[in-house]
């Protein structure tokens, strides 16, 4: 592990040279970083006091005496067949969970030890969902449950290969019909939109929810689904129903967004082609209230903590995790989600695949879908992180790399790095893991379920109470 921490001695000139075409001297390192950041370009010198106090808060998390792959403290309940060529796996925090493939969406019951099929699958082409609209094809690559999670809205690529859709169509999950088609549009003029998220962490379980947010490349706005003449058109009928921009801003430059998640309160959290990670606050889409810089490798996906203190950003080899903790100028600490965050700023965290399961992953796949825990619900704090590389679904103890204490930090240079994970692995690629919504945790579980969905698989996961 030594050997490994020494490879990171000079993580930060790699950075500037390579990734960023600066000489490492003290000059491009400001202009890079800007001031308040120098500790992500001398992590030796930043101030990791918001990293302690977090950790004090929650108390430490027991080492390991060296960094391990575990997996015996994994228990597998069940896992069963899909109905192929999974998309996307949607949970929900009630009664059912969602796969939404190239045929259609595949219905599961919610329990404590899993997911289980129900038996119900809404095809595309059954009459019920189309398989073509005036929006194009109906293939979804992205589900968002909305209004207590008795409606998803499904968006398709208009290209393939391209995330970038020109509308949505609208599910009713208990009638298991498109109700109705939704264009973009801005003062007129046809627009596209490359990502969707609900307002708020929890937004999805409220029933009278109408809104949601959209990102583009260089667009970050809200969309509200009520029609603008009062009604709510048939689709069989008259033409897609344009959806209301109701706020939010048009960046004149290229801002090269990619993705984005939302706290609790709606804060929102972005992340960029270039690495950045900007925090907006929940009354303002023009302007961000921190930018933290890139480290070299866009951001691929980003996810925040239901209280805002931590994002997880994932790049293509490695995860970034970032404290946004900080003490302003009168002593009180806040986050930067709501104001700026001045030059006490932590530096990041990596967690990264050791150079053997780096080898085994296979060099040609990607890190993708990197997610907290689940909560919804104020002062409970997420407990595990977990992404997926190829065939690997990588679980890290949240506690664990929060403790500056951790064995894997012990003689590291540069950036703190953890290798310590526990691997679910699968016979074929895996689309996406997630943990269930802490409704689902058991007294004897630290944690509720692991979902891991493959093209042809969903198998449920849980984390035995060992530690």
């Amino acid at each position: 592990m030594r050997s490994i921490g020494n490879l990171l001695l000079n993580f930060r000139i790699v950075c500037l040279r390579m990734c960023m075409g600066f000489k490492a001297t003290e000059e491009n390192k400001v202009k890079i970083y800007g001031k308040e950041f120098l500790g992500w370009a001398k992590p030796e010198t930043a101030d990791d006091s918001m990293w302690e106090d977090a950790d004090d808060e929650f108390g430490k998390s027991p080492e390991p005496v060296t960094p391990v792959r575990e997996i015996e403290d994994l228990m597998k309940e069940f896992e069963e067949a899909a109905n192929g060529g999974v998309q996307s796996l949607t949970l929900g925090a009630m009664d059912n969970s969602f796969l939404v493939s190239n045929t259609g969406v595949q219905v599961y019951r919610n329990f404590n030890h899993g997911i289980h099929g129900k038996g119900v699958c809404v095809n595309f082409d059954s009459g019920n969902l189309r398989g073509s609209s005036s929006l194009g094809k109906l293939t979804p690559k992205k589900a968002l449950l909305t209004r207590a999670e008795t409606n998803m809205l499904l968006m398709s690529p208009l290209k393939e290969g391209k995330p970038h859709s020109s509308g949505l169509q609208q599910l009713d999950i208990e009638t298991g019909k498109i109700v109705t088609e939704w264009k973009f549009e801005k003062d007129g003029a046809e627009i596209t939109m490359r990502d969707i998220t609900n307002d708020t962490k929890g937004s999805q379980l409220d029933p009278s929810e109408s809104t949601f947010l959209g990102l583009d490349d260089n667009r970050l706005c809200q969309w509200d689904v009520r029609d603008r003449r009062g009604i709510v058109q048939n689709i069989a009928t008259a033409n897609s129903p344009v959806l209301n921009w109701t706020q939010g801003h048009q960046f004149s430059r290229g801002t090269n967004f990619q993705c984005f998640a939302t706290t609790g309160d709606g804060s929102i959290v972005v992340g960029s082609l270039d690495g950045k990670i900007r925090l907006y606050s929940k009354t303002s889409m023009r302007q961000a209230k921190t930018a933290f810089p890139g480290l070299g490798s866009p951001i691929t996906h980003v996810d925040v903590t239901y209280d805002g203190k931590w994002i997880l950003g994932t790049t293509d080899t490695y995860l970034v995790l970032i404290c946004t903790l900080f003490t302003d100028k009168d002593g009180k600490t806040k986050t930067g989600f709501s104001g700026r965050m001045g030059n006490r700023i932590a530096a990041p965290r990596l967690l990264k695949l050791t150079p053997l399961d780096s080898h085994l992953a296979g060099t040609s796949n990607k890190f993708h879908g990197g997610h907290f825990s689940w909560v919804t619900e104020s002062g409970k704090q997420e407990r595990h992180l977990v992404a997926t590389v190829g065939k690997f679904g990588v679980i890290w103890d949240f506690q664990q790399v929060k403790n500056s204490a951790h064995e894997c930090y012990r003689n590291q240079q540069g950036l703190k790095s953890c290798y310590c994970y526990k691997i679910v692995l699968k016979d074929e690629s895996i689309v996406e893991s997630r943990f269930m919504h802490d409704n689902f945790a058991v007294s004897d579980s630290p944690e509720a379920p692991l979902v891991v969905a493959t093209p042809m698989k969903v198998s449920s996961i849980s984390l035995s109470g060992r530690r």
